[in-house]
Parts: C-alpha cells; structure tokens; sequence
C-alpha cells in the first residue's frame, strides 16, 4: 500500500510492532467459518495475520481512503466485507445473518472507545467474545474491583453483561505515531448467567450513572433520586458507603427495588 498517515481526528495510531501484532492474533485465535468483524482495521497489521488463519472478515473503517485501500488489498481483498461506516452507528446485529455469533476485535481509536464500549453493550446477545486494544487506563477501569479507584460506572456496566480479562499490555514505541500513553489488550466475554437481573437495564444504567457522577457523596446522597435512606437500610446497606463500594449485584438489588418502587408510584 502506499504510505498514509494517521489522522488525528480519527485517533489514529498504527500498530507496527510484529511481536504485539502475533500476540495478538495469537490470542484472538481466529478460525475458518468464524463470524468475524475487526472495528478500526487502518493499515491492515491485524487485518492481514487474521485473514491468513480464516476465509472471511467484516471490516468496520470509517476512514474513506483506508477503506478504499483495504477493497484493493492486493493479497486479502476477496476475503474482506469493507463496511465504511462510524462503528458508534452501525447496528452490529446485522452482522449476524445466521446462528454464528460475532467475534470482534480491533485496534479501538481512543477517543472513541468508551463510548464504543457501551453502544456494543446493546448486542450482547450477538456477541461471542470482543479482544480489543484500549487505552491501560481504561482496560483499568474494565477490570476494576470494587471499592478501589478504577472502579466506576464502566466497570460496573462492562462487568453486568460480560466478564473483562486483561492480556498484557503494549508500550507506546509499538505504534506510529507513539501514543503519549500505555495500551492494554483486553477480553470481553458475555456472561452465560448474570449473577443478578436488573428488571430494566436502562434504568438501572441511569442509577450507575448518577451514582457515580457523585461518587465523593454517600448513596444516600447520590442515590437519592431514587431511595431513601432509610430504604438503604432496610435492604442491608450502611447509607454511608460510596458508590465505589457498590458491587455489580448491589447495583442490580437497588434498582430493581428502585424500579419497583417507581412502577407502584408512577408520581412519587
């Protein structure tokens, strides 16, 4: 291919190390007859070595000239779906034309990956596993545990609908240009069964965010919106804690109980 260069706001940082690139790919594991779809390819780097291994990726590129350069690629083209399209928009169940559930992988562009984190969140159901590079920090807070700094509405939405691994980090000097931070390589697995069920998923999302958005208050302060205090207490909760102190369960038993107190009084 000819020479392109990364553009900043795409978030663009090529990999370029081969050693990173095997690992990779190496933990990705692809196989013929797979369902796989890579977020971000750019230049090809995981692109190629996965192509090699199987007979048919979808790529999602947003970038009009990778896009182009990746339908021509003169080795891989005809194993290629070239999807040009913003990955926050696509509907990632179309993906899924039969029983095969999706394998996602990608190079993730750090601007977008949080974000990107929780449109994907929408189609677990049609997920198998996601391995992606993300930013250490925010492989950090993916993984976090409770009552520590990582900890945050992230995790706790990232761990209700799957289980997040991290694999080992990658060092700036692996990309083009060099990144100023860190990257990790994390799995995301969905969860065969939830340890608890939120009655309503976007409620509850709504009662994380608040939380967190106050996580310096006690719940009885950040969770006010939605219990008492006294509520808290008799639900076994010290009224006291933190956000941060909050497992994904907890999170789960207060706002279904919340939800339930709101369908029984639409007005209060």
């Amino acid at each position: 291919m000819s020479k392109v260069f990364a553009k900043k706001s795409f978030g663009q940082n090529f990999l370029r190390d081969e050693g990173v690139i095997s690992h990779i790919v190496s933990e990705i594991s692809p196989k013929p007859g797979e369902n796989l779809v890579e977020i971000g390819p750019g230049l090809g780097a995981l692109t190629e070595p996965v192509a090699d291994l199987t007979d048919h990726i979808t790529v999602i590129e947003l970038d009009r000239e990778l896009a182009e350069k990746l339908r021509h690629h003169p080795f891989i083209h005809e194993k290629l779906d070239v999807v040009e399209e913003d990955a926050l928009r696509a509907d990632f169940g179309r993906f899924r034309t039969d029983d095969r559930k999706l394998r996602i992988y990608g190079n993730l562009p750090y601007n977008i990956s949080t974000q990107l984190l929780f449109h994907l969140m929408d189609f677990e159901s049609d997920i198998s596993d996601m391995t992606f590079m993300l930013q250490r920090e925010v492989v950090d807070r993916l993984t976090g545990a409770v009552s520590t700094a990582d900890y945050g509405r992230l995790t706790v939405m990232i761990q209700y609908h799957f289980r997040a691994e991290k694999l080992f980090d990658v060092s700036p000097e692996s990309f083009i240009p060099a990144p100023k931070v860190w990257s990790s390589i994390v799995r995301l697995t969905p969860l065969e069964e939830k340890p608890a069920v939120a009655k309503d998923e976007k409620f509850m999302g709504i009662m994380v965010r608040d939380a967190f958005n106050l996580r310096r208050k006690t719940i009885r302060n950040s969770l006010g919106a939605f219990v008492t205090g006294d509520e808290l207490e008799n639900l076994g909760y010290d009224p006291r804690l933190r956000a941060e102190n909050l497992s994904v369960s907890d999170f789960v038993k207060i706002s279904n109980f919340a939800f339930d107190k709101k369908a029984s009084n639409p007005e209060g």
